[in-house]
Parts: structure tokens; sequence; C-alpha cells
């Protein structure tokens, strides 16, 4: 009898933590999860949820993302929203800022876009309250020109300018631009010594080869950078440009003007690249085999206390090889001291090759979008931005939990439909831990996940068993011949009562017993909700 009890408690707790019959929301969930609650944007609302899909609180507006989204320690959220602009306009333009309070009330509002500038992909909250902005504004032809481009390179008359700029918010609907920082004023060139920027490229890795076209035959959006992320203690600001597939690092401890010249700030090289990683050709340095990066997304710094911690993270799409698969890097910066990096003249930036690549071989491949997290317990949330697909990877790269948007630009998907018939991109997914400052004091009760036809889901826990239990929990008693009772210092909000076959087969609210002297004898799953979290708990019925 022992024997069997076991056998089927494995049976169970196997059922919970391999892929379910779900086709939307939480695919696969096991024991190995960290515990926290993931944000994205989709279409015009933003959602937190935990590890069960369940809706822990959403955001709503008037606008589709434009694209970046983040969640503040005060539990506001600031989104890049995109609005129209027919002039500068490609793939990820936004030109709008939004903050909402925690309830969702509308308290910032701030637009950068006319017809000479717009805001795209990031935005980033700065510790002192400020917000980083990336933006493209316009270089005429005869600016173009004059810098040292080629004419005959120029296809659609004029080229984008990559801009950054800190905004300190005055009000609700107002900012001052306290810090810009513009890559067209750190380029260089060897096509035409009569033109400005004109000298040895291969020797001033520091600066844009104005003329570098990757793959791309001289469009105006011909750098494409998609991210934008800091450093609060180095003060410095890497970027990505997905056209040109490298990275870039920047001083932001310079004042504006020393920001447009090639010195000053704490590491003395004003607005020049400190570093670059992921393309030698780029400054003739290497050949098209010396490529690591392919369209990349999301580098960022790990932050400290994590695992590899100062290391940059980045998504690496793999989009322009042949076969197209994506991979995630960990990569060492080769400093000589913190935020210095060395480089030897005549050679390309290194390290050679990252330290670490997470990849699934033809399996995993998002074109476009996306990025990756380390968390706390040492694992790494992916998303698969073009298939609005996360899933979170332990150290071993085994997948530990799953989950597709149900959210596409045909409406809300039901639980059975096929995401692959609906469109539902994410640009970005971030996980918050549980004591993450802006949820203290918060309403944090789960409402339901965001698919339709959601009661048909396969029971889950949002939390390990070895990671977190609620405080002081007890079943008592376990077996039970009838009513069963959670003994906890935690307040219980409601019970849901699962069978063996996964169907919920009852729901208690607002209290801590649950009688089942009405069913057949056997085991059943009691999903318990809190005001902290939710868990599942097994018991026997006799």
């Amino acid at each position: 009898m022992i024997k069997n009890l076991l056998t089927l408690i494995s049976f169970i707790f196997f059922i919970l933590s391999v892929k379910s019959q779900n086709t939307v929301g939480v695919i696969s969930n096991s024991s190995g999860v960290y515990n926290g609650y993931t944000l994205f944007t989709s279409q015009t609302e933003t959602y937190l949820i935990n590890n069960c899909g369940e809706v822990i609180n959403q955001w709503s507006s008037n606008y589709p993302p434009g694209n970046a989204v983040y969640l503040l320690e005060d539990g506001s959220l600031l989104r890049a929203c995109k609005i129209n602009n027919s002039v500068i306009n490609f793939g990820g333009t936004g030109g709008r800022i939004e903050k909402y309070d925690w309830d969702g009330n509308l308290i910032f509002e701030y637009n950068y876009s006319d017809n000479t500038k717009n805001q795209h992909h990031d935005i980033y909250p700065m510790p002192n309250g400020n917000i980083l902005v990336l933006a493209a504004t316009i270089m005429s032809n005869s600016e173009a020109i004059q810098a040292g481009r080629n004419p005959d390179n120029l296809v659609d008359g004029n080229l984008f300018n990559e801009q950054i700029i800190e905004l300190q918010p005055t009000g609700s609907n107002s900012a001052n631009i306290v810090w810009e920082w513009n890559i067209n004023e750190h380029l260089i060139q060897d096509f035409d010594a009569t033109k400005d920027n004109f000298g040895d490229v291969a020797n001033n890795p520091q600066k844009l080869d104005v003329n570098y076209l990757s793959d791309f035959s001289g469009i105006n959006n011909w750098l494409h950078i998609n991210s934008i992320q800091f450093n609060e203690s180095l003060n410095q600001i890497i970027m990505s440009s997905r056209h040109l597939n490298e990275i870039y690092i920047i001083d932001h401890s310079t004042t504006t003007e020393q920001a447009a010249t090639s010195t000053g700030g704490v590491y003395g090289k004003g607005g020049d690249f400190l570093y670059r990683w992921g393309n030698p050709q780029s400054y003739r340095r290497g050949t098209i085999n010396d490529r690591q990066l392919f369209g990349q997304h999301n580098p960022y710094w790990i932050p400290d206390g994590l695992e590899d911690e100062g290391k940059i993270m980045l998504f690496n799409n793999g989009f322009g090889r042949t076969p197209s698969f994506s991979e995630v890097y960990t990569l060492s910066l080769p400093e000589t001291t913190p935020g210095v990096y060395n480089y030897i003249n005549g050679t390309a930036f290194g390290p050679k090759n990252p330290d670490e690549i997470y990849s699934d071989g033809l399996n995993f491949f998002s074109r476009i979008l996306s990025s990756a997290q380390r968390l706390l317990n040492g694992n790494t949330l992916i998303c698969d931005g073009d298939s609005g697909y996360f899933f979170e990877i332990d150290s071993n790269n085994e997948i530990v939990w799953e989950y597709i948007n149900p959210s596409s630009n045909s409406g809300i998907l039901s639980q059975g439909n096929n995401p692959d018939d609906f469109p539902n991109i994410v640009f970005r997914a971030t996980k918050y831990a549980l004591d993450y400052p802006a949820f203290e004091g918060r309403d944090l009760t789960p409402e339901t996940p965001i698919e339709l036809n959601s009661e048909i889901n396969t029971p889950c826990t949002v939390l390990s068993i070895d990671e977190y239990t609620l405080n002081n929990l007890k079943l008592s008693p376990n077996p039970t011949s009838s009513i069963v009772t959670v003994e906890t210092d935690s307040n219980i909000t409601k019970i849901e009562v699962y069978n063996i076959l996964g169907s919920k087969i009852n729901t208690v609210l607002n209290s801590n017993s649950v009688n089942l002297s009405n069913y057949e004898s056997g085991m059943y799953l009691l999903k318990l909700f809190s005001d902290e979290s939710t868990i599942t708990k097994r018991v026997i019925k006799n």
C-alpha cells in the first residue's frame, strides 16, 4: 500500500512538472522555477503575472508599446508607447513616454516625437528619477555627405542619427533635457579627405565608420539601436546596434558638451566608445568569420549579488546567418580596473568568445525582439520575442518554466487556440523578486489568468516546495476522513480542490478548511491562496 501511494505521489508531481496540454499561458512549471512576478507589455496592456500566469496587476494605455516597460521600486510603471510619426518610422519606433501609479492612474506623459526626432525601442529609469531616452534624429543628405558618407550609399536620401537624452520630468507632462549624446559626433571615415571625420578607421576603434554598412544597402536606419541599459556604479551606458551587429559602451559621467567630444568625463574619452564588441569587421580588425553577433538585443550588466555579476548578458538573435538560430551569451569584459576596458592596438576588442552560450540549436530562434535575464537563484529567464514565448532555464540549462503570451493583435486568445496562428510578439520580459520594494504593502491577490477559457488550465503551483512554504504551514489531519484544516500564520483567501486528473472540483473562499467527506478515497490537491502567494499541497482522503 505504501509503495503504491509513493508511486501515486510521484506521478502527481510528475504531472505538475511536465508540459501540460495548455496551448497558451503556462505551458510547463516545475519545482526549480524562481518564484517571482513577470512583467511584459502586449498591445495596449501591461501585465504582471505569477508563475501560474495569474494576473497580479494590469495597466492599460491608449497606445501600443513603443517598446520598453519597467516596474519601478515605488510601484509605478514606466512605459514607452507608439504614436504616429510618418517622417521617422521603422520597426520599434515609439515617441511617447507614460508613467502610471500602481492603481493604473496616468501620472506622467511626455511625447518626444516630431518631424526631426522620434523615441524608439528603449527608455531607462535612472536612480535619480530621470529617464534615459533612445531616439532617432535626421541627418539631411547634405549633412550626411559632409560627415563623410559615400553619396552612393544614401539610398533613402538621408541618414538617421542615434541619440540618447536624459529627461528630468517636471510636472505631469513636461521635462527638461539635462544630458545628451549623439552618434553623429563620433564618426570616422576614409572615403573623402575633403569632408569631416576623415581619418584612419582601423586605428580609431573608439569611433564609428560612417560608411560601414554590414548586411544593409545604405538605408537611413543604418544602425537600428534597439536597447540602452545603465550601470550606476560605473556611470556607463551600454547599447546594441542590430544592423551593425555590435554592442557599445559609452561614458555617462560627461557633460553634454564633453559628450560631443573625445575628451572629458571620468574615463577621459568624452562621448567616444569606451568598448565595443561583436563585429570587429566594422572597424577593420576582423573578417566576416570573426563576427559573434547577429541582430542581438538587450545587452545589460548582470547585477551585483547574482551569479556572473558584472558580466554582460545578451540575446543573440542569429538573424542573418545560415541556418538561423538564437543564443544567449554571458560575456566577461576585459577590464583593467572597473569600467576601464583593455584594448591592444591593432587588434579587436576581446574577449575572443563568450564565457557561456545557451542555445537549443534550430529549435530556438527569434528573428527580432527578445531578452534574457539572470535571476537570483541562478536561473535565466528568456523571452523569445517574436513568438511571445518566455521560458526559464536552470543552471543545467534545463527548462523549468514556459509561458506563451495569450494577448495577440487579434485579441485575447482562448485556451486551446494555436498561438502560431495569432501574432503575439513581446519586446522583453522581466521577472521581479517577491521582495522587490514595489510590492510592499500592495494587494497581490492573484486574479484569473489572461487567457480565455482558463478554467480548463492544468492545475499549477507558483512555488517550489523547497523554495517557499506559507508561514508555519500544516494540513491537519492528513490523511483525513472529512474536514482538513490549513494551519498557517498566513491569511488564506481561497482554497481550490483538484482531483488526480487535474480537474477542479471545488472552491472555498475565506476559509482555512475544506470538507472532503463526500469525495471518494484517494489523493487530492489543494491549491492554497494567501495574501503572500499561492502553493499547491497534497492531501489523502481515507
